[in-house]
């Protein structure tokens, strides 16, 4: 499972600025308008020049990652291209409208939703991790902040920043990542970790 993403030095021009969404692990995300499109994207900027070696191969991952993968419960990558004038790569992805589910969540005030809605949050969730996982790919920051929704409330998994690809199936990764409320109890005593981390996540 190799992949390659081609990075052009300027793609700037092609998009305008909407307004600031937020910022992410490594980088402030911003919805911007497509030029020829007129579609709306969410671009991810990375400042590189504040980054150490390892932090900029994280960032670069993203974007292969992204680029690699095709589901419909997936935030799908459409562009990415290194901003010469301020050193910051720029990963161009699908606007998912419906906001995250922590969002969803806080903005019900403890209003419970329907079994029926959350079996089926949860059900597409678990096509979207299935598909990484028979892609060797383990996301490993699975949380409510990185499940997107669109306007029909279709589910979009996210934030691919410190996913791993493993090399076959029954490998383990080694490295401690994630979000503490989220870590499966291998992570937390620092074992060796696989798939099954991202499920307990879910």
């Amino acid at each position: 499972f190799r992949f390659y993403v081609v990075l052009i030095p300027h793609h700037m021009e092609n998009y305008t600025k909407v307004r600031n969404i937020g910022k992410g692990n490594m980088g402030a995300c911003v919805l911007v308008r497509h030029t020829q499109e007129n579609k709306l994207y969410v671009m991810k900027l990375i400042d590189l020049s504040k980054m150490t070696s390892k932090e900029r191969t994280a960032s670069l991952n993203e974007a292969r990652v992204l680029s690699s993968l095709d589901h419909p419960n997936v935030i799908k990558y459409h562009d990415s291209f290194l901003s010469r004038k301020t050193e910051h790569l720029c990963i161009v992805m699908e606007y998912a409208e419906g906001g995250d589910l922590a969002h969803k969540i806080k903005h019900a005030k403890g209003n419970p939703f329907s079994e029926a809605q959350v079996l089926d949050w949860f059900l597409q969730i678990c096509l979207a991790v299935k598909y990484c996982h028979s892609k060797r790919l383990l996301h490993r920051d699975i949380k409510t902040q990185n499940i997107f929704l669109t306007s029909t409330g279709v589910v979009k998994l996210g934030d691919f920043g410190i996913s791993r690809i493993l090399q076959n199936t029954f490998d383990c990764a080694h490295t401690f990542v994630g979000t503490p409320y989220y870590l499966s109890p291998e992570l937390v005593q620092e074992k060796p970790y696989n798939t099954q981390s991202d499920v307990w996540a879910m």
